[in-house]
């Protein structure tokens, strides 16, 4: 009397393969999406050669509260390019395929190097940081600002730092748990 086949006889290696292969592959899915972030950081570059050309013919008659607001989105713009770098980067060696140029001078030393966890940190502290831009740039220009938006803009500030704050924590627990 033959013997009962195992679960594991009865699969189809060349089936398995092949599905296995396809799900590997679809990482491919993504490289479009990486593509259209450079397009936005595109978008950020003309948007702040913009916002420098309309205040540059006035910078000399401008009050400092005006420059300060001017530096703010400067800085605010750099801050959602780097953003955007930080996910191009790291999404792609991260999902898709290794960087080519992996030894080349410039290439930045985290690249290669941050995982998940590390990608989430810098992501939050990126938003952390461009909330907190703009929040600044809202209050040097209170009146501009009804009570409830102020509270609002506030509300939603806190919540990206205490999530951020709720992610380190939970990054902190997972890695305890390793040791």
């Amino acid at each position: 009397m033959p013997s009962p086949k195992s679960p594991e006889q009865d699969r189809d290696p060349l089936a398995e393969r092949a599905i296995e292969q396809l799900i590997f592959s679809s990482r491919w899915l993504m490289a479009p999406i990486y593509l259209g972030l450079i397009g936005a950081l595109i978008i950020l570059i003309v948007t702040f050669f913009r916002e420098l050309s309309h205040a540059v013919p006035g910078v000399m008659t401008m009050e400092e509260s005006d420059i300060i607001l001017l530096i703010l989105t400067l800085v605010d713009i750099s801050l959602a390019g780097n953003l955007v770098l930080i996910i191009v980067f790291s999404g792609y060696e991260s999902f898709v395929s290794k960087i080519g140029p992996a030894e080349h001078r410039d290439r930045p030393s985290w690249m290669g190097k941050v995982d998940f966890s590390g990608l989430k940190s810098k992501l939050i502290a990126s938003i952390v940081a461009i909330s907190a831009i703009h929040l600044l740039k809202i209050f040097m220009d209170l009146s501009k600002y009804s009570q409830q938006d102020l509270m609002w803009y506030t509300i939603i500030h806190l919540t990206f730092v205490v999530s951020g704050v709720g992610f380190a924590l939970s990054d902190w627990i997972d890695s305890k748990s390793k040791d």
